[in-house]
């Protein structure tokens, strides 16, 4: 859609992309606490439309949706960072959780089963499974979120490919890659289900309900039950 001058109508793309904003907050908010609003969501990733409508150029080579996903992530990502939107107690819960994982895990000699964590954790099952919806957000985190970059720098900025990056820091980023992949291997089967629906099929909640026939708070305990045992798994490297 262009004006006269060959511009892009601003108007009419936004209103074209509005549903683009509402599908990657929805798919965000799994990874948030509740405490995460997803219509504070939803506005913030508006503005990261309106920036990616300003600083988009067809002669890039890029489609433009998927260069404003890329803003519109970007600044949802950005916003968070900017506030500590995890509890002490949740975080604290999370850690509870990953050193019970820990024990089962070096005791049984395999991935524990729920009921084998809530008993190590000391409380019943459906207790642990609540908490477990309430731990959502102390999570592993996408890679380009993790590389350091100045305030005043924007998301996409921040990530340009460098062509003098260190060797040895790539070689340690497939090592990384490699013992994750390893990790999701040895998921419980639906925990690895859901976490291939999510990050590979970019499926949101009640996506994933749907196929597995549960609810979608079943599904948000299981994924962060399933980010558990990776970041359990995960924090030698």
């Amino acid at each position: 859609m262009y004006t006269a001058n060959g511009q892009l109508e601003r108007n009419a793309l936004i209103r074209q992309h509005v549903p683009l904003v509402r599908r990657i907050a929805h798919h965000m908010i799994a990874k948030l606490p509740p405490n995460v609003a997803l219509d504070d969501l939803i506005q913030v990733g508006m503005i990261g439309l309106a920036d990616a409508l300003s600083r988009y150029e067809a002669a890039q080579g890029v489609q433009f949706e998927t260069f404003a996903s890329q803003r519109i992530r970007g600044a949802m990502l950005d916003e968070l960072r900017d506030g500590d939107w995890m509890s002490r107690s949740s975080r604290k819960s999370q850690k509870d959780i990953e050193q019970a994982l820990r024990r089962l895990e070096q005791k049984l000699g395999r991935s524990p089963l729920e009921s084998e964590i809530a008993h190590e954790l000391g409380m019943p099952l459906d207790e642990y499974q609540s908490l477990l919806g309430k731990v959502r957000g102390t999570q592993l985190v996408y890679l380009e979120d993790i590389a350091p970059g100045d305030d005043s720098d924007s998301f996409l900025d921040r990530h340009v490919a460098d062509e003098s990056a260190d060797p040895m820091a790539l070689l340690r980023d497939q090592r990384l890659r490699s013992a994750l992949v390893e990790a999701i291997k040895v998921l419980p089967e639906r925990e690895q289900y859901i976490m291939g629906m999510y990050y590979e099929h970019d499926m949101n909640l009640k996506e994933i309900a749907a196929v597995l026939g549960v609810t979608e708070s079943r599904v948000c305990q299981l994924h962060s039950q399933a980010i558990a045992r990776l970041r359990t798994k995960m924090r030698a490297h």
